[in-house]
């Protein structure tokens, strides 16, 4: 009988722990999933955010790809003490790296943006972590640092993209409520128009110029200071306070 017993009590055990929590990315109650082993842990998925809760009068200005290297944008980023982030992509930074690295020199934060800028959403896991962490390897090799922020390529993700972010070591996947379009206008993804403190900017590559990189910024700050707002560095506020989840995509 007590044999019997034991064998019944397994089987309880083994049914019970058959089920898997359903999946909500960025509470406390993810579970991540690594292919490669079959098993999920507990780990917390990096939120995804397009504005900060903040009573600080600050945005925050974020600038995509490197494609553009205008000199009077590292002068201009100088002279104002703007603490920008640069959302990187190798592929399209090629041998440009000495003029982010000047960047980085006058107060700008380097982040990623993957190796080749592909859009991630359906891709496989171990395809989605080697953009991330190819990139992160490039990164940590050119500047010495691991980043904790990635911009995924088209503002597109899943939640295989979380996953694979939070192997990489990133802490946070940041989107924007704000965009500057071609016009050099504010385009907003979501919400009312009109800049809110919190904020995040994206300000894309422009293919083609002018206005320059440092002429579509100095007219961004106008707008922004016009509405008594000023520059954060989005990093220290995103450590400090709670982030304001992202529309889901």
């Amino acid at each position: 009988m007590r044999r019997q017993a034991a064998v019944l009590l397994c089987a309880a055990l083994l049914a019970g722990c058959s089920g898997v929590a359903a999946e909500r990315p960025g509470t406390g109650d993810d579970r991540a999933r690594d292919p490669a082993r079959g098993v999920h842990d507990t780990r917390r998925l990096p939120p995804v955010v397009d504005r900060v809760a903040t009573r600080e009068p600050v945005v925050f200005l974020t600038y995509d790809d490197g494609a553009e290297r205008d000199p009077r944008f590292v002068g201009l980023v100088r002279e104002r003490r703007l603490p920008v982030s640069m959302f990187l992509t190798d592929s399209v930074v090629g041998p440009g790296y000495g003029h982010f690295a000047r960047l980085r020199a006058v107060g700008a934060s380097i982040q990623n943006h993957t190796l080749d800028h592909p859009a991630l959403r359906g891709l496989p896991y171990a395809g989605q972590r080697a953009e991330i962490c190819g990139q992160q390897h490039k990164l940590r090799s050119r500047f010495g640092i691991v980043p904790r922020l990635f911009r995924p390529p088209y503002g597109t993700y899943d939640t295989t993209t979380l996953r694979a972010a939070a192997d990489c070591g990133i802490t946070a996947v940041v989107l924007w409520r704000a965009s500057l379009n071609a016009d050099g206008e504010l385009a907003y993804a979501r919400g009312e128009p009109g800049l809110r403190p919190g904020d995040i900017v994206s300000v894309p590559s422009a293919e083609t110029g002018p206005p320059t990189l440092a002429e579509r910024t100095a007219r961004l700050l106008r707008e922004i200071e016009a509405r008594g707002l000023r520059v954060g560095r989005l990093e220290d506020h995103l450590e400090k306070t709670p982030a304001r989840r992202a529309a889901a995509n």
